[in-house]
C-alpha cells in the first residue's frame, strides 16, 4: 500500500470510495463525497491523501481547517475517512490517519478534532475534553489532540462551511 497526497485525476475515485465507504451507515446522511467536493472548491481542504494498492484507490482522509469560538488557532478537523468496504478492518484507515496526523504535526498545526466512534479515535491520541465543545452532536463523540506541546484551547469549534452544505 502507498499513501500519497490527492492528484486532480484521484478525484472521482475519492468520491467513489467516500459514497461505497458511508453506504448505508447508520450516522451518515450519504453526505461526504459532496463534503469533499465543497471543501476542495473552497480552498479548505488542508490536507488529503489517498491509499493506493498498485493502481487502485483503496482509501481517502481528509483534514479541514476549523475555528475556535471564530478564530484561526492552527487547528484542523479529521475526516471524512473512507476505505472501500471490502478492505474495511484491516489497517488502512488506521495508516491514512496516522500519516495525516504526522504530516500536520510537521507543518506546525496545533491540533486537531474529530467526530466519530470514542472506541476507534483514543489509539490515535484523541481524547474527549471540555474545553473543547462541538455543539452539534453529542460531546462523547467529539475528541481532540494536541500537537508538539501547544496547549489545548477552550471554546466553541467549528467546522468549515462546506460539512453543512
Amino acid at each position: 500500500m502507498n499513501i500519497r497526497p490527492e492528484q486532480k485525476t484521484d478525484r472521482s475515485a475519492i468520491s467513489d470510495v467516500t459514497a461505497k465507504a458511508f453506504a448505508g451507515v447508520e450516522h451518515s446522511d450519504q453526505s461526504e463525497p459532496q463534503i469533499i467536493e465543497r471543501l476542495r472548491n473552497a480552498d479548505a481542504l488542508s490536507l488529503s491523501l489517498v491509499a493506493l494498492d498498485g493502481t487502485d484507490l483503496i482509501g481517502h482522509v481528509a483534514f479541514s481547517p476549523v475555528k475556535i469560538d471564530g478564530a484561526d488557532k492552527g487547528w484542523f478537523g479529521l475526516g471524512p475517512v473512507s476505505v472501500v468496504p471490502e478492505r474495511q478492518g484491516g489497517g488502512i484507515g488506521s495508516a491514512l490517519i496516522r500519516e495525516g496526523l504526522k504530516r500536520l504535526r510537521s507543518e506546525g498545526a496545533a491540533g486537531c478534532v474529530v467526530l466519530g466512534d470514542s472506541g476507534y479515535y483514543p489509539r490515535f491520541g484523541f481524547e474527549r475534553s471540555d474545553d473543547l465543545r462541538y455543539e452539534d452532536a453529542p460531546a462523547e463523540y467529539f475528541m481532540s489532540l494536541t500537537f508538539n506541546g501547544h496547549a489545548r484551547p477552550s471554546g466553541k469549534v467549528d467546522y468549515h462551511p462546506a460539512f453543512t452544505g
